[in-house]
């Protein structure tokens, strides 16, 4: 095959063909640095984490969350630099425009470095008036755009090398995979501009096509990153996810084919990554599949044991907006924070959904081993039909699938202090962290006290979240662990007074304690909802103890005064976890620097750091 251009060959030494492929080269290296260093930073976490941990145990360690070291202090110093930097995140308040968001502070920097990269690789010495203007452009940017095809493929991978090793989830990764789409977008219509330009100037456009069909690939390629790029948008990709979702994967596919048809020999090592990614992406997803859900031996625990092929699913509906999704006998171990995807073929032949894993440890009381909880809100599709079904059949079983698990959550044992925020069905990532860090003792956690706030439109939607939140409370708080509940209820007041407290949004932060004492206080009716078979996420008779004062507000709460208390009186590090829609996240996220900044945190002050986990409502 003739590997040339408009007559033009790939190595001319008008077109820079060495600088090209030096860039190409470089654009790697780099990413392998970026990486590295992120891998180092998580090391070093990581061992902090640990010997955190290890100091619990000893007595004489008063705050083994707070750096004693001059090596430590640093560390913590430039982190709560890092941070302060990279929390703020403006909120689009118009409903319509809320998806229109942007992304937070830190990674619109890290988008700005990743852009001034490819700038300085789309232009350096690239502009001469010459014969070869044209052409020696849109070589520059044909390879520009081939060498981050790997990176794109790369980023959308479950079984993520990066995601291994600087610590992340895949799902946290995948706001990057868009945007180097997009940018690998700009820089292919670079190219194509660039030749197409030429062959216009030339009277050569009909002409070119003929001869070398690699143009007409090329243009197909084009439109479908085109089409990807566009239907890729929030708005459009949730007026149907599932199509979405199917035509993505296909386009993804379709793409490799154009590209491999297009680009030259001494190009498609960068192709044959892309589908090296894919291919190993696409295994490792089902062997996990194939593992979690077929037993080729009848397992012989004490009660029904398990299914040969998928697991039983037990559907309860709470309501018109709630499911309940109990998953019996699941033998693998997971951490509170995690999720899996759940394929149930009789109510969505072709849909796995993700679904964060509702408890922290096996439910008491259920007749397998081993099971889990998943809570599905009521919206279209699949939720729509799981919640239909459970109305009109709550005795019945269903087989499901799961995948899994997957999220790579902090370890919430090395801080002092949690302050956990849970929007709606947000309460189900931020519950089970609660759960487990309240069934351990001092000596195998750093945790002294847990905030938790739960943010929803009705109590209905409440119940299922404060039942189990008031057990762990209560399994707490015989751990030495102190423990604050709120319940912000956003819909209706459910008294004719107005609550007067300072976590009440748009109130004085300056509201003494005793006005949050005398805040209305009652217990939420424990026994409102239980699980599928009986049982709860924790050990059922706990509930008949004393009951936790829950303090329920009937506005949304003031973020700012429910980080700062906990935060104030802090020896040590405090980690803030958000889990909601953009509103909260961009709040929190807001709150957390500013009282880090106006705190001056590990400069001096003796004030100590602020970690923030945020975890949003997105697909």
């Amino acid at each position: 095959m003739d590997m040339s251009m408009g007559g033009m060959s790939m190595d001319h030494p008008g077109m820079g063909s060495d600088i090209n492929y030096a860039f190409s080269r470089d654009y790697w290296y780099l990413i392998a640095g970026v990486v590295g260093l992120l891998a180092v930073i998580r090391a070093v976490n990581a061992y902090g984490a640990h010997i955190r941990i290890s100091s619990c145990r000893d007595p004489a360690t008063q705050h083994p969350t707070r750096p004693d070291g001059f090596l430590s202090q640093t560390w913590a110093t430039a982190t709560a630099v890092v941070r302060e930097m990279s929390h703020p995140q403006l909120y689009v308040p118009i409903k319509t425009l809320r998806w229109a968001t942007p992304p937070s502070l830190g990674r619109i920097l890290t988008l700005l470095c990743y852009w001034a990269m490819i700038v300085y690789f789309m232009s350096w010495r690239v502009v001469r008036h010459d014969a070869t203007y044209w052409e020696r452009i849109g070589f520059r940017n044909a390879w520009v755009s081939v060498c981050q095809l790997p990176m794109l493929y790369l980023l959308a991978m479950k079984y993520n090398p990066i995601g291994f090793l600087i610590g992340s989830s895949h799902e946290r990764l995948n706001w990057l995979h868009r945007w180097v789409a997009r940018t690998m977008f700009v820089t292919v219509t670079c190219h194509g501009f660039h030749f197409w330009t030429e062959w216009v100037r030339a009277d050569f456009v009909q002409y070119e096509l003929e001869i070398m069909p690699m143009v007409k690939y090329g243009l197909g390629a084009w439109a479908v990153l085109l089409w990807s790029v566009v239907v890729g948008f929030v708005p459009i990709r949730r007026m149907a996810y599932e199509l979405w979702l199917l035509q993505h994967i296909a386009s993804a596919v379709v793409m490799l084919w154009l590209i491999y048809k297009h680009i030259p020999a001494n190009a498609r090592h960068f192709l044959w990554m892309a589908i090296a990614f894919l291919a190993f992406d696409r295994a490792a997803r089902w062997i996990n599949l194939l593992w979690q859900n077929i037993q080729l031996k009848r397992s012989k625990s004490a009660c029904e044991g398990r299914s040969r092929i998928g697991h039983r699913v037990v559907a309860r509906a709470v309501g018109d907006t709630t499911t309940v999704l109990t998953i019996k006998d699941v033998h693998f171990k997971w951490s509170a924070g995690q999720h899996i995807y759940l394929w149930i073929p009789r109510i969505g032949p072709l849909e796995a959904h993700p679904y964060t894993i509702a408890c922290a440890h096996k439910l008491e009381g259920t007749c397998c081993c081993n099971s889990i909880q998943l809570i599905v809100r009521t919206h279209g599709g699949f939720s729509k039909r799981i919640n239909k079904y459970a109305v009109e059949n709550p005795d019945a079983e269903l087989t499901g699938l799961v995948s899994g698990p997957y999220g790579a959550p902090a370890n919430w044992d090395s801080f002092e202090r949690l302050v956990l925020v849970g929007a709606s069905t947000g309460a189900s990532f931020v519950v089970p962290i609660l759960e487990a860090v309240a069934a351990k003792t001092q000596q195998n956690t750093c945790v002294r006290r847990i905030d938790l706030a739960i943010v929803a439109k009705t109590a209905a939607e409440t119940q299922y979240y404060i039942s189990r939140a008031k057990d762990a409370a209560q399994m707490a708080q015989t751990n030495g662990i102190d423990i604050h509940l709120h319940l912000a209820l956003t819909g209706a007041s459910s008294s004719g007074g107005k609550p007067s407290s300072g976590l009440l949004q748009n109130q004085s932060r300056d509201s003494s304690e005793s006005d949050v004492v005398d805040e209305k206080a009652r217990a939420v009716n424990t026994d409102a909802i239980n699980t599928a078979d009986g049982g709860s996420c924790s050990d059922s008779d706990s509930s008949s103890g004393a009951a936790h004062v829950v303090r329920e507000y009937s506005a949304r709460p003031d973020i700012e005064a429910l980080i700062r208390e906990p935060v104030e009186e802090a020896w040590g590090e405090t980690a803030v976890v958000v889990c909601g829609g953009k509103e909260i996240v961009a709040r929190t996220r807001n709150c957390v620097a500013a009282l880090s900044d106006e705190r001056a945190v590990h400069k001096g002050t003796g004030a100590q750091g602020i970690y923030l986990h945020v975890e949003e409502y997105t697909f």
